[in-house]
């Protein structure tokens, strides 16, 4: 008796879901999105400027950044006095950071961190081409 009340139920739910449902689904469409709800809020700082990136393979780059009202990140590199790069994907989201340099010796270096509490940044970069070459990097310019 309670499967076929329950069967009847079911089938009177799914009759009726039209127009039940249709309140529910017309509030919904009206709410923003998660994600762009989150994306709007996304940069929690700016790192537009000129700063210094020190790894500890001793490997340092000068970074001129620029930084969107949405925390993407443009700009260039420069390693030592021929070594220049382009700064692609990067981009700011709450505390944390995530850019890649494409270097015009070829190689590729991914920069991923956060800001501490000190407002310096740091992380771990990859050498995009050689994934086992890893570093930690950190700035001393506060954000």
């Amino acid at each position: 008796m309670r499967v076929r009340l329950l069967t009847a139920a079911v089938v009177l739910s799914v009759a009726l879901g039209g127009t039940a449902l249709a309140p529910a689904a017309q509030a919904a469409t009206h709410r923003p999105a998660a994600a762009s709800v989150a994306k709007a809020a996304a940069p929690g700082f700016n790192v537009g400027g000129i700063w210094t990136v020190y790894q500890s393979n001793s490997s340092n780059s000068t970074l001129s950044v620029t930084q969107d009202a949405q925390g993407n990140l443009t700009g260039i590199a420069r390693a030592g006095s021929s070594t220049t790069g382009t700064i692609e994907q990067g981009f700011v989201d709450g505390s944390y950071i995530y850019f890649v340099i494409s270097w015009n010796n070829g190689s590729k270096g991914r920069y991923i961190g956060s800001r501490g509490a000190d407002g310096t940044l740091s992380g771990i970069s990859t050498d995009l081409t050689h994934p086992s070459s890893q570093a930690t990097w950190y700035t001393t310019w506060t954000f």
